[in-house]
């Protein structure tokens, strides 16, 4: 019975400053690498054999991190902008409390919590799920019918769309699913890849 991980890059710096990331290329910041660092040790105990990423730094850099810290070298790994986080359009880079105070925190709450409203020219969580999740059947789906154990290093939004397809959640039920910085989840699937358990391998209180 294959193994799906989904680990949630550590804090990037832009999380630190409380500001929309999106496709904004930014690194960790020091806590983010120490929370990429401390994943290691809660996956070693489990095989992995392939790695896939969004093509955002601070994914690529937390499952380098975590894979280094684990013991584990040598993964094959694929990349893919299909599992990037959910672009924010013209929010990108701005702070979340100054668009609060300009929008009113209500429209604040539907551009970052709302399933199918996008900020301006930017992807609702339903658009990030209608090109992760082609490409998590088409790509990964077959690999784990192989019996392959795979980690999938990406954000929350898109780990997100995952989440929402794995455990057949609802628009309302997914709003309220926050996924923490750096800490690895584990999903046991049967042969037909429908959810045996779900865990995370460490307790966790920075869910955001």
């Amino acid at each position: 019975m294959p193994n799906l991980f989904l680990l949630r890059h550590g804090q990037s710096q832009w999380n630190l400053e409380n500001r929309f990331t999106g496709w904004v290329d930014v690194e960790l910041s020091p806590k983010g690498e120490e929370e990429a660092r401390a994943a290691g040790p809660l996956l070693k105990p489990f095989q992995i054999d392939l790695l896939y990423t969004s093509i955002l730094k601070r994914a690529m850099r937390t499952a380098d991190l975590a894979l280094e810290a684990a013991g584990k070298s040598g993964i094959p790994t694929t990349r893919s902008e299909k599992l990037n986080e959910r672009h924010y359009g013209d929010l990108q880079g701005l702070n979340k409390d100054d668009i609060g105070k300009q929008y009113g925190e209500a429209q604040l709450k539907i551009w970052r919590r709302s399933y199918d409203i996008p900020p301006p020219n930017g992807e609702s969580l339903k658009n990030t799920q209608e090109r992760c999740i082609p490409y998590y059947k088409e790509e990964i789906e077959p690999k784990l019918r192989e019996g392959k154990n795979i980690l999938i290093a990406a954000h929350g939004n898109s780990l997100r769309s995952i989440v929402m397809y794995l455990e057949n959640l609802t628009p309302e039920q997914i709003l309220e699913v926050n996924i923490p910085t750096g800490v690895p989840a584990i999903y046991e699937l049967d042969a037909d890849l429908k959810v045996l358990s779900k865990r995370y391998l460490a307790e966790f209180t920075n869910a955001h």
